[in-house]
């Protein structure tokens, strides 16, 4: 299948290196900078989710309205919302926007920002609830008859959704890198979702995906979903300057205290964060050009591996996963918009590029 590229939607013009104090929507920003994704050629675009933050289907519905090809990517934890009126709402929204939507799902790496949300299972719990989530889903977009459901932490009688997804079902991704993650998702995920670790541990994971994806009879596997954050100039030279004033401003801005993970932040409680501290101990640059130090600026919150380089180093550097087995690559950068930009008129067209010369030499092969 053919690699697609993701974003993730940003709703003001705030960033990472210039932060601003209003949370608020810009509408204009947001419509222009949605705009931009559709028309430099990204595949998606991630709507994310965290307790304080924007509700994901009015913003999605939002970019549907004014875009045209982009698909949207709503993050969705199953404690905010039923499985039922999450089937109608995530089919609602795919009908408006003509078959663009899939569902990302975090079962929550951290027990205080559930706790938040008034959600207290554990871990392993919350990964069991979101296996009944998903069996949930699936049958409410492919039932036509009223059904019940009685599992641990779902039950209902008689439930009938009247509400379909355009191409009869929407995809499902599952990201993480616990077990019970592997398991979840590689049993039952469409899509799979990693941070950007180097290509010996990614290759581990895919592979482990895979063999889990087996176990539980599967004939197909789930796309793999990996993410970096690209610092990209027009030479490698001017590209690591850039990645070391980008890194001075996360560290200032978290010694201000205006980044959103403080000086002492406690060590991060989900396996994905605690694997990338692990790796930057072991050096700051692994590979072709994955760039670790934003990893230790940011205490690994959220995705935060950076590739650096040329546009033709970064693009060399996402074809190096490609090749591993990644078919979706998520890329977004530390200044959102202009970043975007950047890598729609110079990344984007060279990572295709290599994509048509492996297909023409498989060809002639």
């Amino acid at each position: 299948m053919t690699t697609e590229f993701i974003s993730v939607t940003f709703t003001n013009p705030s960033t990472e290196i210039n932060p601003i104090p209003d949370p608020s929507i810009d509408p204009a920003f947001l419509v222009r900078y949605a705009r931009s994704l559709d028309d430099y050629g990204f595949n998606y675009t991630l709507v994310p989710y965290g307790s304080s933050s924007h509700d994901p289907f009015t913003i999605g519905a939002t970019i549907a309205a004014h875009t045209k090809n982009i698909k949207i990517i709503i993050a969705l934890r199953p404690n905010t919302i039923y499985p039922t009126v999450a089937a109608k709402a995530l089919a609602t929204l795919d009908q408006l926007s003509g078959g663009r939507v899939v569902v990302h799902f975090i079962a929550g790496g951290s027990d205080e920002e559930q706790a938040r949300e008034g959600d207290f299972l554990s871990k392993e719990q919350r990964y069991e609830r979101l296996e009944e989530y998903i069996h949930i889903l699936r049958r409410a977009w492919s039932n036509n008859d009223a059904f019940d459901f009685d599992g641990a932490h779902y039950q209902f009688k008689q439930f009938r959704n009247a509400v379909r997804p355009t191409n009869g079902t929407i995809p499902v991704s599952v990201g993480g890198s616990s077990d019970a993650a592997y398991r979840i998702g590689g049993s039952l995920a469409d899509i799979f979702g990693l941070w950007g670790e180097p290509l010996k541990e990614t290759k581990e994971q895919i592979d482990r995906i895979h063999a889990e994806a087996k176990r539980a009879g599967r004939t197909d596997r789930p796309r793999i979903w990996v993410t970096f954050r690209p610092i990209v100039a027009e030479t490698d030279e001017l590209a690591w300057a850039k990645a070391h004033r980008v890194l001075e401003a996360l560290n200032s801005n978290r010694e201000k205290g205006l980044s959103r993970v403080p000086v002492a932040a406690p060590a991060p409680a989900n396996v994905g964060s605690q694997r990338l501290l692990e790796i930057a101990s072991r050096g700051d640059v692994h590979d072709r050009a994955l760039w670790y130090p934003t990893v230790k600026a940011t205490n690994a919150s959220g995705a935060s591996t950076a590739l650096v380089g040329s546009p033709q180093t970064i693009a060399d550097s996402i074809l190096d996963y490609v090749d591993l087995g990644a078919d979706l690559i998520s890329i977004r950068g530390y200044d959102n918009y202009n970043d975007a930009i950047d890598y729609g008129r110079y990344v984007l067209p060279l990572v295709r590029q290599g994509l048509e010369a492996r297909e023409g030499k498989l060809k002639v092969a």
